[in-house]
C-alpha cells in the first residue's frame, strides 16, 4: 500500500471508516405489540410501528441501511438475534439473563407506560396500588412488565391473565373485573376502536414504565464500539426533538385505522 493511500485513510473521518465496515443492518422484534411494533398487513415479511419508524430515522441519520423483518413469534425473534442471523432486537426488555448475548443500548428507544384503566362510573377508589389489592383485575398475556412490578402483581394483586387487550377491556366493561392494566397508547387505540372511549378512563400516573431497548447481538458482524456509541447518542437526542411523541401518535392512528378496516377490504 502506498504512502499516499495510507495518508488518505488516516485523514478519513472515523465515521466514514465505521460505515464502510457495516452498511446494512437487519433488525427484528415482536410481531404483535402495537403501536410500537407489529406485522405489516400489506407486507407480512416486515414490521411497522413507532419503534420501526424511530430506528429507521436513526439509521438514516447514521448513513446505514436497515431492514426490519418479522422473524415469527417474539421468542423466535430473540433466537434470530442471539445467533447473529439478525443484528438488532428492536423492542428488547432489559433482562440480566440476556447480557451474555446482547448489548443493550441506553437510553431505551421508547418506554411503555402501563396505566390503571377503569370504567368511567367505577366505584373503585384508586389512589395507589394498594387500593387494587381487594379488587379483581385483568391483564393481557402479551403485556411485558418490568421484573420488579411483575413480581409485585403476582404477590399482591388479583390479576386474571387473558388472551389479549380486547378481551381484557370487554371483561372490564361487563363488570367481570374492576380494572385493567394496559399500556397508555395501546389502551387508547383499543378503547376508541371498540367504541369504549367514553366508557373507560385511564388513571394518569403510570404504575410501570418498562423500557423498550435496542439490543445488538454479540454475534452480529456489525456490533462494534462505533455503532453502539452512535446509537446511544441518537437515542439520547430523540426525546428532546419531539420525534418520539410524533411517531407514537402517528402509529396509534395507523393501528386504529387497521383495526377498523373490514377483514375483506381490498388491499390498497
Amino acid at each position: 500500500m502506498s504512502a499516499v493511500t495510507l495518508l488518505g485513510i488516516a485523514l478519513m473521518p472515523s465515521w466514514a471508516l465505521a460505515v464502510g465496515k457495516c452498511e446494512r443492518l437487519v433488525a427484528t422484534g415482536s410481531p404483535d405489540a402495537p403501536p410500537y411494533l407489529w406485522q405489516d398487513p400489506q407486507d407480512p415479511r416486515h414490521l411497522i410501528g413507532a419503534s420501526a419508524d424511530l430506528l429507521k430515522q436513526v439509521a438514516d441519520e447514521l448513513g446505514l441501511k436497515i431492514e426490519i423483518l418479522s422473524a415469527g413469534k417474539r421468542s423466535q425473534a430473540l433466537d434470530e438475534v442471539r445467533s447473529g442471523r439478525m443484528d438488532i432486537l428492536v423492542d428488547a426488555p432489559l433482562m440480566v439473563s440476556e447480557l451474555t448475548s446482547l448489548d443493550y443500548i441506553h437510553p431505551p428507544l421508547l418506554q411503555n407506560e402501563y396505566l390503571v384503566w377503569t370504567r368511567h362510573d367505577a366505584s373503585l377508589a384508586y389512589e395507589s396500588l394498594a387500593d387494587l389489592a381487594l379488587h379483581p383485575g385483568a391483564i393481557s398475556q402479551k403485556a411485558r412488565l418490568t421484573p420488579t412490578f411483575e413480581a409485585f402483581t403476582k404477590a399482591h394483586l388479583k390479576l386474571e391473565v387473558v388472551e389479549n387487550l380486547t378481551q381484557a377491556f370487554q371483561k372490564l366493561l361487563l363488570g367481570q373485573v374492576d380494572y385493567v392494566l394496559a399500556g397508555r397508547y395501546a389502551g387508547m387505540a383499543m378503547a376508541q376502536t371498540l367504541g369504549m372511549g367514553k366508557d373507560l378512563v385511564a388513571r394518569d400516573v403510570p404504575v410501570d414504565r418498562p423500557g423498550l431497548y435496542l439490543a445488538v447481538s454479540h454475534n452480529s458482524a456489525c456490533n462494534d464500539a462505533w455503532l453502539r456509541g452512535q446509537l446511544a447518542k441518537k437515542l439520547t437526542e430523540l426525546p428532546v426533538s419531539g420525534v418520539t411523541q410524533a411517531a407514537l401518535q402517528r402509529n396509534v392512528e395507523r393501528w386504529k385505522a387497521q383495526l377498523q378496516q373490514p377483514l375483506d377490504a381490498p388491499k390498497p
